[in-house]
């Protein structure tokens, strides 16, 4: 390819509304631009960067024996309304009418079109084990897009599915799948951590994601400082150091028995500790949300936060709310004063685990301005682990403590087991001719999010440094001429190494090196080859690798023939492709 004849528009100027490297670095390099609120056009050289990604996902998903469909990216209420998911994946999903008043969705994802699908394929055990694919733009409707395609409402995701005849079966896929992602992200060059995750809306018995360390990263992910211990904060359970194996009071505690305090205009636990001279372990929080349109209240140690996904799942609940000042007074109960006692029969009380670690806490009064003082919680209670682990916590494996980091999420690896099968009422016959419900797994893989993370991996003051097996072009060919009879060589230069199977792109535009340099540097070509006027003279070609950029003495001269040039090349390119494990 010409630079002359491909659309180049690189800026020179950083985007005022992208914050972070990838989004300004993909604008600038002219990959991409924004066509409104986390949408955006890709432009031809971010497309082959695109194409490339998704090269690699669909060698090794074959490679490890899954097979590609299409399936249309509006599908029916009615599959949703099965699932029982049409209520519960909230606002984030897209819903619209046809003219009939039809109900339908824009697929966040497909686990149940590829259900209804597979339901009416397969019929025997011998049809077991099958895992079926698609590369598919997808839709979320976010409420603050954000990072460019990091976090945008329309992305093309890679989203399999697996279907296995037993736990056995199903164990042997995912563990398959976790070695083929590990495969496929190593051959984009990016360093991935796997971590155990909250399954969600998606439903099923495990998960994992795979993450990329980043300082941009909304995932925090704790790990153990002694061992491989790796979890999404999300997920992660809280281990205590200490806890008592029941409190001495007795369950039924009135407030006639505990000591009220004034706390006149002191809200915040912090500011309730410290007028009373407690430290906030020896305070109870109370988080008041709406579940589904319940009260709940959520009790907690005041030193720790309440970890909104385990609460959602523990209550299966498909919304969830702050609880607003009109609702609390309906419960009996004001902001910044709320207690356990004298609440509204109605309000469903949950006590989270930290609570067995003390004897007496503070606690609100459900009255204006004043506390209690000496509350022990019923000892007969259940306690949930409802908090969020944080760093400092012992690891929940029993090996050291934890370390807190951020990550971007790539892929997700689930364990579905039957919930999608039944629901769909999916059955074959085993080997005796009896009707077993298969067990599904689900797999999916953000294409341009790899794009975004592998450009924060890998990016410096110039722009952008591409691993060679994603970039746009391995080869960037700068042409520096002034006479005719100059392009005239250096063009046949360039048809010489394109017809030699090289991947690369001539830049014979009509601009001033200084302007192809920096955009060469911006793009990130892995390698740059020059040729002025020492090849023209001498026969010599500059070379310099993209990650060398700015570095004292980093340009190679070679001379020798084409034939020893192109071998040459050949070589260096393999020498730049990432290392990858063996393929499962």
């Amino acid at each position: 390819m010409k630079a002359s004849r491909m659309i180049i528009d690189t800026l020179r100027d950083v985007p005022a509304d992208a914050s972070v490297a990838s989004h300004q670095l993909m604008l600038r390099a002219g990959l991409m631009r924004s066509s409104g609120a986390g949408l955006y056009n890709f432009l031809p050289m971010g497309l082959r960067v695109l194409r490339k990604i998704e090269a690699i996902v669909r060698a090794e998903m074959e490679a490890a024996g899954a097979r590609e469909f299409l399936l249309p990216i509006l599908t029916p209420a009615e599959l949703w309304q099965k699932s029982g998911r049409w209520d519960a994946m909230g606002r984030e999903m897209f819903r619209l009418k046809d003219r009939h008043d039809n109900e339908y969705a824009l697929g966040p994802t497909h686990e149940e079109a590829f259900s209804q699908l597979l339901g009416g394929i397969l019929r025997s055990w011998k049809d077991l084990p099958v895992n079926v694919y698609q590369i598919h733009t997808k839709f979320r409707d976010e409420i603050r897009p954000r990072f460019g395609v990091i976090r945008s409402r329309e992305f093309i995701m890679k989203d399999a599915y697996s279907f296995d005849l037993d736990a056995a079966g199903l164990e042997e896929t995912y563990q398959l799948m976790r070695q083929t992602y590990r495969r496929i992200f190593e051959r984009m060059g990016l360093d991935t951590i796997a971590v155990e995750a909250d399954s969600g809306t998606m439903g099923g018995s495990a998960s994992e994601e795979f993450m990329v360390a980043s300082s941009i990263g909304e995932e925090v992910l704790l790990v153990s400082d002694a061992s491989d211990y790796k979890s999404n904060q999300e997920k992660t359970p809280v281990v205590y150091s200490a806890t008592l194996a029941s409190q001495s009071r007795a369950d039924t505690v009135s407030s006639a028995e505990l000591e009220k305090v004034h706390t006149p205009g002191i809200k915040t636990i912090q500011e309730v500790a410290q007028h009373l001279k407690k430290g906030l372990q020896q305070t109870m929080k109370a988080v008041a949300m709406v579940a589904d349109e319940k009260p709940v209240m959520v009790f907690i140690r005041g030193d720790r936060e309440l970890n909104e996904v385990k609460l959602r799942n523990y209550l299966k609940a498909s919304e969830l709310f702050a609880a607003t000042d009109m609702q609390l007074e309906a419960i009996g109960t004001v902001a910044g004063f709320i207690g356990p006692l004298d609440l509204a029969p109605d309000v469903q009380v949950l006590w989270d685990s930290s609570l067995t670690t003390g004897e007496e806490y503070v606690i609100g009064a459900n009255q204006k301005d004043y506390h209690y003082c000496g509350y022990t919680p019923p000892a007969k209670r259940q306690s949930i682990d409802l908090a969020l682990a944080v760093a400092g916590d012992p690891s929940p494996d029993g090996q050291g403590t934890l370390k807190e980091m951020r990550g971007i999420e790539l892929g997700h690896i689930f364990k579905l087991g039957e919930k999608y099968s039944r629901a769909f009422d999916i059955q074959v016959l085993d080997k005796n001719g009896k009707a077993v419900t298969p067990l599904m797994g689900c797999y999916g893989i953000g294409i341009n999010r790899a794009m975004a993370t592998i450009i924060e991996q890998n990016h410096d003051e110039y722009g952008i440094c591409w691993p060679v097996s994603v970039a746009p072009y391995a080869f960037v060919l700068v042409g520096i001429s002034s006479r005719p009879e100059d392009a005239e060589r250096i063009d046949a230069l360039y048809t010489e190494l394109l017809e030699a199977g090289l991947e690369i792109i001539y830049d014979d535009r009509d601009a001033r090196p200084g302007v192809k340099f920096k955009d060469a540097e911006l793009i990130g070509y892995p390698v740059r080859l020059t040729a002025g006027k020492s090849y023209i003279e001498k026969g010599e070609l500059e070379i310099q690798l993209r990650r060398d950029a700015g570095q004292k003495d980093s340009k190679t001269i070679f001379k020798g023939s084409n034939a020893e040039l192109i071998q040459h090349l050949k070589e260096l390119q393999n020498t730049l492709q990432p290392e990858t494990g063996k393929r499962p």
